[in-house]
């Protein structure tokens, strides 16, 4: 595989159990430098459509998927045009995120699979993986943390804060009917080689304090 993300990948093998179409096509809103939708393109063996409101693409990415520009509240697809939506680390950042999602849903056919992530709000420390280095971490977590103290740690006061679990799952409710939280599992999939250790995070209840984002799964 050219491009790699393995928290992309252990998202698709999820979705991979819950999709009944072979070679589907996806849609990624808020799909950033492209990487999650390229990765989704060759895990899934997939026709993939990317969209953002910037175009900072990558050029391999961009081998594997269609990349576009697009606005979330307004896509220009065709009712039920999409066999999968997956959307990770953007809904927070959309003012009207009810818009988005009732868009999400209209492009996805009957049947379909979507899969929806964001920060969770609860983390104690966030940004854990990825390419960042310590130091810009360390300064994004330490803005964090001085928004919690002053109470606006929230995304409508410009924090990357996302939602807790309850919070994200109230809102996917308003838009799909099938909603599943998959965050304990995803864990569990992403650190397999610390699988007693994640299981005893979730089991004592620390979980919701520790996993730095959350994420839903369901059918339309």
């Amino acid at each position: 595989m050219s491009v790699s993300n393995p928290r992309t990948s252990v998202l698709a093998e999820i979705i991979r159990e819950k999709n009944k179409r072979s070679h589907p096509k996806i849609l990624v809103v808020g799909c950033g430098r492209g990487i999650e939708a390229a990765v989704l393109a060759l895990e899934l063996h997939a026709e993939v459509i990317g969209i953002d409101i910037n175009t900072r693409f990558d050029i391999e990415a961009g081998r594997h998927a269609k990349l576009i520009s697009g606005d979330a509240t307004a896509m220009d697809f065709p009712d039920d045009t999409f066999d999968i939506v997956y959307s990770y680390h953007a809904l927070e950042h959309i003012p009207d995120y009810h818009k988005a999602l009732r868009e999400m849903s209209r492009v996805l056919r009957a049947g379909g699979v979507w899969c929806i992530g964001t920060p969770n709000r609860r983390r104690l420390v966030g940004y854990v993986g990825g390419d960042s280095s310590w130091r810009e971490k360390l300064a994004w977590n330490w803005v964090d943390w001085r928004m919690r103290l002053t109470g606006r740690f929230r995304n409508e006061y410009g924090a990357h804060a996302g939602f807790t679990s309850k919070e994200l799952g109230e809102i996917l409710s308003c838009h799909f009917a099938d909603t599943h939280e998959v965050t304990n599992e995803y864990y569990r999939r992403l650190y397999a080689k610390n699988k007693i250790s994640v299981s005893l995070l979730i089991k004592s209840g620390i979980g919701p304090f520790v996993f730095p984002s959350v994420y839903f799964l369901g059918n339309k």
